[in-house]
């Protein structure tokens, strides 16, 4: 049975934060929830885990709807920090552990075990407030994680990484996604969605706006494109010669080219072939989702939505509190 968000509304006040949001979320994947800031994701995972209440609909897991559900259903990862500043790492971890039934002695040697997957096992004896932000989001992750839950809400789980543990978050998602959980995970970087996910749902002032597999919402605007890579000049002065073209990205190892209906794909490498080009790649390309986004929402991703005084205050409500 599978995560269903189900006809979700909310306001703040004047503010309608989730407007009849509906989508589905199948069993054991990871899926992108995506949207600017403002469009409602941190709304929807605190409505899953009962820091706030729906005006209307609900969310369900495997038919029961998330009101009935026991908090241990639940890994939440809230984008604003959840720790106790003056306690030790290790220790607070174990303490969120058995606040769902585990215990101790399991709980430490799990959290061990990912302390040393993040090439963290200095912060054991640390408190969290000698941590930097990265790390902070670290332990939260692996607060989220220790009690086994089928389903993990991460609000913006990136923000704040370097490379390198951005890409130890992201082998972490990929295996608990084999292990068998739901992964969903809200961001306005689309780049991350692209690479991890198997379906998004785009959402836009609390409305849907697309959704589905990653190749579907990307096909969504009907748009065409080729990526083509050749040597020397790399601003492809005889796309001239074809009409109904465009550069929408142009990089020096790739260009991708926009198509206008009834273009044909083959008329671009044409034209390269012609003028003498040496082509080193070429190749049909749907959209990318940062692409989709701006055609379906009409604004660029990272745009902030501005809340009303009692929606900023219910976003920025203590995350201590989602986590027991």
């Amino acid at each position: 049975m599978s995560l269903v968000i189900d006809h979700l509304s909310k306001r703040f006040g004047a503010v309608k934060a989730l407007d009849d949001l509906t989508f589905e979320v199948a069993p054991g994947q990871v899926f992108g929830f995506l949207g600017a800031n403002g469009a409602g994701k941190t709304t929807t995972m605190r409505i899953a885990v009962g820091v706030l209440e729906a005006d209307a609909g609900q969310i369900t897991w495997e038919g029961r709807p998330s009101t009935e559900l026991p908090r241990s259903t639940w890994g939440y990862l809230p984008e604003e920090r959840g720790l106790y500043p003056r306690m030790q790492v290790l220790d607070q971890l174990v303490f969120f552990a058995q606040l769902h039934g585990v215990a101790p002695d399991r709980a430490r040697r799990e959290a061990n075990a990912w302390l040393r997957r993040f090439r963290a096992e200095d912060l054991a004896t640390r408190k969290a407030e000698q941590l930097s932000k990265g790390n902070q989001q670290k332990i939260q992750f692996i607060a989220a994680v220790l009690h086994e839950p089928p389903v993990l809400l991460m609000d913006e789980p990136f923000t704040g990484l370097d490379p390198v543990n951005v890409m130890l978050l992201r082998e972490a998602f990929l295996e608990l996604r084999d292990r068998g959980r739901t992964v969903v995970f809200s961001t306005h970087q689309m780049e991350v969605a692209e690479a991890l996910c198997e379906a998004v749902a785009i959402v836009d002032r609390g409305r849907m706006v697309v959704g589905g597999s990653i190749r579907d919402v990307r096909r969504s605007t009907g748009r065409r494109q080729v990526r083509i890579s050749v040597a020397g000049d790399h601003r492809l002065p005889w796309l001239a010669a074809v009409p109904g073209t465009r550069v929408i990205q142009a990089g020096m190892d790739r260009t991708a080219v926009e198509l206008d209906e009834g273009v044909e794909p083959d008329a671009v490498l044409a034209a390269a072939i012609a003028a003498g080009a040496r082509v080193l790649h070429f190749e049909l390309a749907d959209p990318s989702l940062e692409q989709v986004f701006i055609d379906h929402v009409g604004r660029p991703v990272d745009e902030e939505v501005h809340l009303a005084p009692d929606a900023v205050d219910a976003a920025d409500a203590p995350a201590a509190e989602a986590l027991a």
